[in-house]
């Protein structure tokens, strides 16, 4: 088995893969790592599993020695690090390819992989991320815009009466309560800005054909009635992690 570990700002999410895919997930809190808590969270969700090697992406640079030296000391092995200089499965055509996030570069391989190329991620976290893979397979860069519930908490802190809303599905489109307007605004509101981020870049692709894999916590949520997103994949980035890990140990061996 392999571990695989994607490490966000809030939560890091564990993945347990064989050499065909993810099979089993979980996710702990990213804070755990420096409260010295996550290695035996880790170690129960990996149970008796034989590990052959690890992987890891992070976005929170501070936590992943402690992650590496948590792997080391509990199963004896190395854990790989994904990086423009370990990524394999697409090419890279960006400026300052260290500026990348490497969840990005996860999803980019992962999306190239199963679906061709040209590509395009959309991860609904902290943050809603465009990942573009071009037709030479390359990832060219991507959209950054801010997540559905970081809108509405801000809403929510910045302003005397507005309410902290859950976000749900919502069938009217003009609100009749202030929960409501929200909820509208919140989820046609992006699936607008998905859609047109999409139409634009289909046409800087030049591709009639595109596929949009959407994945993070609010992707089956949005892409509930968007014909133009061709599949939600809850494990995408573990999935390019997992595909990472594999091409550089055939590299390797």
């Amino acid at each position: 088995m392999i571990l695989l570990f994607d490490i966000g700002n809030t939560h890091t999410h564990l993945g347990l893969a064989n050499q065909q895919r993810v099979i089993k997930q979980a996710n702990i809190t990213t804070a755990s790592w420096f409260d010295g808590t996550a290695g035996k969270m880790v170690e129960k969700f990996v149970g008796k599993a034989g590990l052959e090697g690890a992987a890891v992406c992070s976005v929170v640079p501070k936590a992943t020695p402690l992650l590496v030296k948590s792997v080391k000391g509990i199963w004896k092995l190395s854990c790989l690090e994904l990086t423009p200089k370990t990524l394999c499965g697409v090419g890279i055509d960006y400026p300052k390819p260290n500026t990348i996030g490497p969840d990005r570069l996860a999803n980019a391989v992962a999306v190239a992989h199963h679906f061709g190329t040209p590509a395009v991620v959309v991860d609904f976290g902290t943050a809603v991320t465009f990942d573009v893979v071009d037709r030479a397979g390359n990832y060219v860069g991507g959209i950054i815009a801010p997540g559905l519930a970081a809108m509405t908490e801000y809403l929510h802190e910045k302003t005397a009466l507005l309410p902290k809303i859950k976000i749900r599905e919502v069938k009217a489109v003009v609100g009749k309560n202030t929960e409501q307007a929200m909820l509208i605004g919140a989820v046609h509101g992006y699936r607008g800005l998905i859609r047109e981020l999409i139409r634009e870049l289909k046409r800087d692709l030049k591709a009639n054909r595109l596929p949009v894999v959407a994945t993070g916590g609010y992707a089956q949520l949005i892409a509930a009635k968007m014909p133009e997103i061709s599949k939600v994949d809850p494990l995408l980035t573990l999935e390019g992690l997992r595909l990472v890990w594999k091409r550089n140990r055939a590299a390797n061996s």
